[in-house]
């Protein structure tokens, strides 16, 4: 998937799963760390809940894209395959976590 139509077609729109939260976590509004912010979009905004060990999963996805790596491989957790493999692509990541509210939308 290109990086303009991951933007194109996750950013910003009002069908995406407690969206409304996701957005105001991302803006810190509530003024608490990344890692709590992620785990909360995880534990909440999912069900069922995704594994606290996707958090630092997550943030390392979301690290990896807004510095334009979209898709580098992130190894993940002990009991966790995609596609029946041990690692996953950033952007994948993202997109099944509904983390785009945490991605720049800046490319080059």
């Amino acid at each position: 998937m290109l990086h303009e139509d991951f933007l194109s077609r996750w950013k910003g729109g009002n069908t995406l799963m407690g969206n409304t939260l996701s957005t105001e976590l991302a803006e810190n509004d509530f003024g608490i760390d990344l890692n709590t912010a992620i785990t909360i979009q995880l534990r909440n905004n999912h069900y069922p809940p995704v594994p606290y060990s996707m958090v630092p999963v997550c943030i390392e996805a979301i690290e990896a894209y807004n510095e334009g790596d979209y898709y580098r491989e992130i190894e993940l957790p002990e009991g966790v395959s995609w596609r029946g493999n041990l690692a996953a692509p950033a952007n994948q990541i993202i997109m099944s976590h509904h983390l785009e509210n945490w991605c720049n939308d800046e490319y080059e």
